[in-house]
């Protein structure tokens, strides 16, 4: 008689592999810096000026973190700028990217799809979890499938009980 109400969970012997692609998101702060905070009067870079508040900046505001370095002003600011930058917070800063925070978002995502180890993908049926409590960006879904595609027997998204078929090899 227990047989009979024996609670079975057929996701889990289906053989499906839930791949959650908010594991990959990178832990850590996001921090940015903007040029304009290092120009004369937020529009002038005066290269001896400029040097000085590089140098004061407190490289352990930044350790572990991941970096973007953008420019509000209304400033043109010559390339070695950046490269001051990046000189002072490479030995404490996790990565250091130019742009805003999407960015900076997009790289380490591409950075995580094409350092992540698919091969136990490979001829699974496979299910790319649909919701997230973290924002991913759109173009990282576009990288996973171009890596799935060629390893996998099958991929969808969504959720086991409601999913989408992409694909099937």
């Amino acid at each position: 008689m227990a047989e009979e109400f024996e609670i079975r969970n057929k996701v889990a012997e289906s053989g499906l592999i839930n791949f959650d692609i908010a594991d990959l998101l990178p832990k850590g702060a996001r921090k940015g810096i903007d040029l304009k905070d290092f120009l004369f009067m937020e529009m002038i870079l005066k290269e001896k000026d400029f040097r000085e508040k590089v140098e004061a900046i407190n490289t352990e505001e930044y350790r572990d973190s991941y970096v973007y370095v953008y420019n509000s002003a209304d400033a043109i600011v010559p390339l070695w700028a950046y490269f001051l930058i990046t000189a002072k917070l490479t030995n404490t800063a996790k990565k250091i990217v130019y742009g805003n925070l999407e960015n900076l978002e997009i790289i380490l995502m591409h950075d995580a799809i094409s350092n992540y180890n698919f091969s136990e993908m490979n001829g699974k049926r496979v299910l790319v979890k649909g919701c997230s409590d973290k924002e991913i960006p759109e173009n990282a879904y576009i990288e996973l499938v171009e890596k799935l595609q060629p390893i996998v027997k099958s991929l969808m998204f969504g959720e086991a009980c409601s999913n989408v078929p992409i694909l099937k090899n």
